[in-house]
């Protein structure tokens, strides 16, 4: 099947790729000409402007966006134009379902038909394939089945989940036709909610190991910060590349983000060059928005959600307030920037390190 390709980044490109290699034909345009000159050598078809890529397209035309989604919305009003009744637009990038919704609905009066396709894999998609999550209509998504599972990681070695029978459905070959135009992007948007998640909880109880040899550091304690009551209890230098890998075999929580945290700890066990400066691309804030608007619960999403803007500073305000507010009712003083000074093995930090008993702050003895 032929299918044409708009934006050959890391993932447009391997998902071209991984296309031609089951035989599929791909003609390819994007912004760099040295982008596009680097898939023609492997085989592809290049356009050096949309009205070539569209040209050289057999109708019913399928062109795949699969660029940044803040200039999704303008790729696709330069193509639509160009295209005619029957053909399809796929999104595959991590576009708002809003959009979708709507670009689907004005493309639907021009006969074109738009589908979204939330797209899991990464780097790691050329060899393993891709998790596919597709939101449009019937006639569309039947017309691309072929791409889609190429693209797809198939069964695998995956074990059957018991109590399916019979043929394999498509979600057991890694794609999944989710429901109408916005439900692919809907889908996957949840997925990066999880993930998330789950990197956050990975990220928490990593810490606690690496400060589990608290005890043997406690030194010199500090009247704005409660000290380690019992650093007999806290005397374990342990290994948290070590601990990771050992996780990787057979424990209830391993999972492809440990192996890549395994190798991210293996090759740096101290994360040397990394700031914590975590980034979100958008997803995680739109799945808490979406649950908000349902009226569904979902404080751990939207813990590991708070917890990435409070690693870029984006609560440092807030934290100076709080030191303000306990000079103004206790006299107490703010610990220096930047200090190192530990009390009972505990790292100080510029809120002055506030304990609590009973919900009500108290002043240490």
């Amino acid at each position: 099947m032929q299918l044409g390709m708009i934006g050959l980044g890391r993932m447009g490109a391997n998902i071209v790729r991984r296309l031609m290699r089951d035989g599929h034909e791909c003609v390819v345009y994007d912004v760099s000409a040295d982008s596009i000159a680097a898939l023609e050598k492997e085989g592809a078809v290049g356009a050096p402007t949309l009205e070539e890529f569209v040209a050289k397209l057999e109708q019913p035309r399928v062109a795949w966006v699969m660029i940044p989604a803040g200039i999704t919305g303008q790729t696709v009003e330069k193509l639509a134009p160009l295209l005619d009744e029957g053909d399809v637009i796929i999104d595959g990038g991590n576009s708002n379902y809003h959009d979708d919704v709507r670009r689907a609905k004005a493309l639907r009066e021009q006969g074109i038909h738009y589908v979204d396709i939330g797209t899991s894999g990464g780097v790691f998609g050329l060899e393993r394939g891709y998790c596919l999550m597709v939101g449009g209509d019937e006639e569309a998504v039947g017309l691309i089945d072929p791409i889609l599972k190429t693209i797809a990681p198939g069964p695998g070695e995956i074990e059957r989940t018991p109590g399916r029978t019979g043929e394999l459905g498509a979600e057991e070959q890694g794609y999944l036709h989710c429901g109408p135009s916005g439900a692919g992007h809907f889908v996957k948007m949840v997925h990066n909610g999880i993930e998330y998640g789950i990197m956050a909880a990975f990220a928490e109880g990593l810490n606690i190991l690496h400060n589990a040899d608290a005890g043997i550091k406690a030194g010199e304690h500090s009247a704005e910060i409660a000290p380690l009551e019992e650093p007999e209890y806290y005397q374990f230098d342990i290994d948290t590349a070590k601990v990771t890998e050992l996780w990787r075999r057979g424990s209830v929580i391993s999972s492809w983000l440990l192996d890549l945290t395994a190798a991210a700890l293996a090759a740096n066990p101290t994360l040397d060059g990394l700031a914590g400066r975590v980034s979100d691309s958008g997803e995680g804030r739109w799945t808490v928005k979406a649950a908000i608007d349902v009226g569904v619960p979902v404080p751990v999403l939207a813990a590991s959600l708070f917890e990435r803007f409070a690693s870029r500073d984006e609560d440092k305000f807030a934290n100076q307030v709080l030191s303000a507010m306990r000079q103004q009712f206790g006299g107490h003083h703010e610990l220096p920037a930047g200090s190192s000074l530990e009390a009972g093995g505990e790292k100080a930090d510029q809120v002055g390190g506030t304990h609590t008993t009973g919900g009500e702050e108290t002043a240490p003895s």
